[in-house]
Parts: C-alpha cells; structure tokens; sequence
C-alpha cells in the first residue's frame, strides 16, 4: 500500500525495529556509525551558511538519532516520520534531555498541503525507501524557503554498494535485517542530481561517507562509490 511518497511495508518493517532503534549494537547499529559524522557535516554547512539556531526540518527521521544530534549543535529541530510507533519512541528518548527538539507523526505532503516552509529539511537515508524519489523530492521543495537548504544522503548503485550496503552488510556481517534495502531503488549521484533539477533544486555538493574497517567508523570521503551525502538549494 502507498500513501504519497510512503511505501506501508517499508514503515511496517521499521517500526518492527522501533524497540531497539536507540541500541547501538542492534539493528540500527550502521546508522549509529554513521550519525555523528553526517551529522557534523550537515551543521557546519547550515552554520556556514545561515547561522545557527535555524530550524530544521528532519523527514523520515526514524527514532530520532540525526534529529537529537542536530538539537545539541543548538538547531531547532522538527522530525518527522510515517511511523507512529517510531515517533513515539523518538519523544520517549528525547524526554527530559531540554533540546528545542518536537517530533510530529506524518509526511512530507501533509506538510506541503498546510504550507509549512523551513529554512533546511533533511532526509538522510530515506530516498531509496519512497514509491516515488521524483515527486518525494518535489514536496521536499515545496518545503524550503528560498535559497534553502536540502540535505540528503542516500547508495550509490555501483557493483560496490551491492557487495557490501547489500550483500555484506545484510547477509555476511549482519549488519542489517535481511531485506532492508532493495539494490535497484539505490541512486547514482548524477541521477540524484537530475531530480534535483526536475524539483527545481541545485545539487551544489556532494561527500562520501565511507567505512573504514580498521578504525570500525564512517567517515566522511571523496569516495562516492557506496553512501553519499548531498546538498541541493533551492532557487
């Protein structure tokens, strides 16, 4: 079943996951990883670029791990996700830590139909699991204020992101729940930017976000070949 830009098995499948989203060695342990890092890179652009204390916009912000990283870099954050189950436990983590942090249960086109605009939206590790990337895009758009900021990050569809964001990672290091990600919604970054065009965005950068087995960590690469993160503008 599809409801805009949400697919009902992929929130069914992450809401089975809700309980342990916060655990660092559960089934979102890759998210954990890589949390601090895309998060850093998402604040230094916002900070460069409009300054601190901005409000941000996080779609598709699960149990909240970006959301909160953002919120003690000082943004005023508001994340959003299709699970009811996942928001409820993303206000239950965020309890009593005094963060200008809200969470709201929806989609992004509700958000678009009330006519909400927001200096920056994110929506990291979320494009691969929509029905629709082009429209899904559109309403992030519509969401912006102008000269606004959109980050994404998303895989690459590369024999490399096969063998291990899809291979390695769900069925050799277990890594993932088997069927987390499906290999052909994967999107290179000159499709990305594409969509970005189509939406009226201007993808202005694009980073690698590459693991390193020896040090066990994701860092931020020029290496674009399996997850990458991306800044588009809006006109």
């Amino acid at each position: 079943m599809q409801h805009g830009s949400v697919i009902q098995e992929e929130i069914t499948r992450f809401e089975g996951l809700a309980a342990r989203w916060w655990d660092p060695n559960g089934p979102m342990r890759p998210l954990h990883m890589m949390n601090a890092p895309r998060a850093a890179w998402v604040a230094e652009r916002v900070k460069r670029n409009l300054g601190p204390g901005v409000e941000i916009l996080d779609v598709g912000c699960g149990a909240g791990l970006l959301s909160e990283a953002l919120a003690r870099e000082g943004f005023d954050v508001l994340g959003l996700d299709a699970g009811a189950e996942i928001i409820e436990v993303a206000r239950g983590h965020a309890a009593g830590q005094e963060l200008n942090l809200a969470y709201r249960n929806g989609t992004a086109e509700e958000l678009v139909a009330e006519g909400l605009k927001f200096p920056v939206v994110t929506a990291l590790e979320v494009i691969e699991h929509v029905a629709d990337p082009e429209a899904f895009l559109r309403s992030l758009a519509a969401l912006l204020e102008p000269e606004g900021l959109l980050f994404l990050s998303t895989l690459n569809r590369t024999p490399q992101s096969f063998l291990t964001a899809k291979v390695g990672a769900e069925y050799v290091l277990r890594l993932l729940p088997a069927g987390t990600h499906d290999w052909k919604k994967f999107i290179t970054p000159v499709e990305l930017g594409q969509l970005c065009r189509a939406a009226g965005l201007r993808l202005a950068e694009t980073a690698g976000l590459s693991f390193s087995p020896a040090a066990r960590e994701f860092r931020v690469s020029r290496n674009l070949s399996v997850n990458y993160l991306a800044l588009a503008v809006a006109g």
